[in-house]
């Protein structure tokens, strides 16, 4: 299903009674965070927010702000257009299936034929809604003629002039005390290979400095960082493009760990069952989805020093301290007439971005499970902030076959960043912590079955020694084969009689 706008996605929301609107006004300082991480730790990651009045030093923006509207399984799946994600990785699963791949290289080709199953690839436009409302810097703005009236049921902002749109009057969010400022949190941010022209949409936070000026916090990792590197070495300018809203799949794809080269608007056609249509930006040669709510222009100059960027409350549940990041100058913001400001909040879990991470290792699993057919399952609890705790359950069949999956899993795309993973029997629910805490309990001997590796770490690791740099500790909780040295009779585990338990079900009326 496709969502012609953020707007569109909201009052589908509010149709379906997922949406709560918060009508008193809102200061996009600190306020917003409080409303919205009450909401997301609330039964089943609670309802989706509209703030529609929030403030910004104290002013009423005209751009109402939706938040947690991916915070929670429903209305991930909803933003799918599916009844659950399990749904939509089935069907990207039958699709890999017919013709399994021989090597990693035909593994990516295929999982790209498969989002081209259902749709064409990104198609350009002349024009979208997004260019409604444009201000290049050091020009005059255009298209502010009088608003549309509004469709019966939908909500509207005031129609206040739109003349002069800039950073500092958008209702970007300061969410905790010790930030260093306001952040756009939910930005896909556009950047291109100079050497080979392949595109790539990531989601990196992006500190507002002044009306011209950002942070680019892409770390090192980072595809966006890496095409940055490029420009960094033959000096030249890199042109970079953020857009914010249109359909909730853009910023799920931005989130997603596609295999670097494969195009995120081609997954995000996928998942919408519509192509993706692109406008070239007004100030520099990207492309942007036409349907956008904002979109914000401009270029990062390698002949200029970095700045510091930071503090930021991060999903770590600790404020990732200042470093130095590339400055992000503005040359253009452009809007639709009725946009919606589109926020996510980041701390200590669980919160929004859970479902959105859980839902990505849902519908890559399939994925997964062609690389390493053993898997049956994988599990990111909440605890671990992402990637620092990981579950696996394997179908085991010879010795040490839980470490091939470590080694394996490690050398992974963001997989790299697990600081802790946990291997069990297939017959274990990873999806229930306590049920592989017990299996991790009982079925390891501490120093036999534990692994003590290195590797890259998340540079929003406060804990390691270095930046960047870590170790990881892998656990086979499976059961012990003779041919891994373990030479005692491994007990059964505690079950019941099948019949005897239907029989007391049936007594008890259960």
């Amino acid at each position: 299903m496709a969502f012609e706008s953020f707007r569109d996605w909201v009052n589908h929301l509010d149709r379906v009674g997922e949406l709560k609107r918060v009508r008193e006004p809102l200061a996009t300082e600190l306020e917003i965070t409080e409303v919205a991480d009450r909401e997301m730790k609330s039964a089943g990651g609670g309802k989706a927010l509209l703030i529609e009045k929030p403030t910004v030093n104290g002013v009423v923006s005209p751009f109402p702000v939706a938040i947690n509207t991916m915070g929670s399984w429903k209305r991930m799946a909803m933003s799918m257009g599916a009844a659950s994600v399990e749904d939509v990785a089935a069907e990207l699963g039958s699709l890999m299936k017919a013709k399994p791949p021989t090597s990693v290289r035909e593994a990516l080709k295929l999982l790209g034929t498969a989002f081209e199953l259902r749709h064409a690839r990104p198609k350009i436009v002349k024009d979208g809604p997004c260019k409604e409302v444009i201000r290049k810097f050091d020009a005059p703005a255009t298209r502010t003629e009088p608003w549309p009236a509004a469709p019966d049921g939908d909500f509207r902002g005031s129609p206040a002039d739109h003349a002069c749109p800039s950073l500092l009057n958008l209702p970007i969010l300061k969410c905790w005390p010790h930030d260093g400022g306001r952040f756009v949190t939910l930005p896909c941010v556009v950047t291109k290979d100079p050497d080979t022209g392949e595109r790539n949409i990531g989601m990196y936070r992006v500190q507002i400095y002044d009306d011209r000026t950002t942070g680019m916090h892409w770390q090192l990792q980072k595809v966006g960082a890496r095409h940055g590197r490029r420009y960094y070495e033959n000096g030249t300018r890199m042109p970079v493009s953020i857009f914010l809203g249109g359909d909730p799949m853009f910023p799920f794809a931005a989130t997603a760990p596609l295999p670097d080269g494969l195009d995120e608007f081609l997954l995000a056609g996928y998942l919408r069952r519509k192509s993706v249509e692109l406008v070239k930006c007004e100030t520099n040669d990207l492309e942007v989805p036409a349907n956008s709510d904002f979109v914000i222009e401009g270029y990062v100059d390698p002949k200029e020093p970095l700045r510091d960027e930071g503090p930021f409350g991060d999903h770590t549940g600790f404020y990732t301290l200042p470093e130095p990041y590339p400055v992000f100058h503005v040359t253009a913001v452009t809007h639709r007439k009725d946009a919606v400001y589109p926020a996510t909040i980041v701390g200590q879990p669980p919160m929004e971005d859970f479902y959105m991470g859980g839902a990505s290792v849902k519908l890559f699993l399939p994925v997964f499970k062609m690389n390493f057919p053993e898997i049956v399952d994988i599990a990111l609890p909440a605890e671990g902030v992402f990637h620092n705790l990981v579950f696996v359950s394997i179908k085991k069949t010879y010795p040490m076959q839980a470490y091939k999956i470590m080694h394996g899993m490690w050398g992974m795309g963001q997989m790299m960043f697990t600081k802790y993973l946990v291997v069990v029997d297939d017959d274990v629910d990873v999806h229930n912590t306590s049920e592989v805490l017990f299996r991790m309990c009982s079925n390891t001997d501490p120093q036999r079955d534990s692994l003590f590796t290195k590797g890259p770490a998340d540079v929003l690791d406060h804990a390691t020694s270095e930046i960047a740099v870590g170790t990881k500790l892998g656990i086979d909780a499976t059961r012990k084969l003779p041919g891994e040295g373990f030479k005692r009779r491994w007990p059964p585990l505690i079950r019941m009689d099948p019949a005897v338990k239907a029989k007391v079900e049936k007594l008890m009326g259960m």
